[in-house]
């Protein structure tokens, strides 16, 4: 998969057709953008490691200069690992606004 640098998607401003935040806990989001068709994962170039991002405002902010065709939330629910189950990979989809709510 792709590493999407942070740092360089907000200097290039590119055309996201996909933005989807997948929600981990409480307040960590991870994001994958979808580029010219090719899917990676947002970077933080400084660390290169995942963007950890702690609120979607964040992540908002961050995309506010790009064109985002379609954006959605993901929500992977722990409730089958918590049981003793294995992993699932049932998850919510959920549509998501590149507006600011303030």
């Amino acid at each position: 998969m792709l590493k999407y640098m942070l740092q360089d998607i907000m200097s290039n401003k590119p055309n996201i057709e996909v933005a989807s935040v997948e929600s981990h806990e409480m307040s960590l989001y991870i994001l994958r953008l979808t580029i010219a068709g090719k899917q990676g994962v947002v970077y933080d170039k400084s660390t290169l490691r995942p963007m950890p991002f702690r609120s979607t405002e964040h992540i908002r902010e961050a995309l506010k200069e790009c064109d985002v065709a379609h954006a959605e939330l993901i929500h992977l629910s722990p409730y089958d690992e918590m049981i003793g189950n294995p992993k699932s990979e049932r998850a919510m989809v959920l549509p998501f606004s590149m507006q600011n709510q303030t």
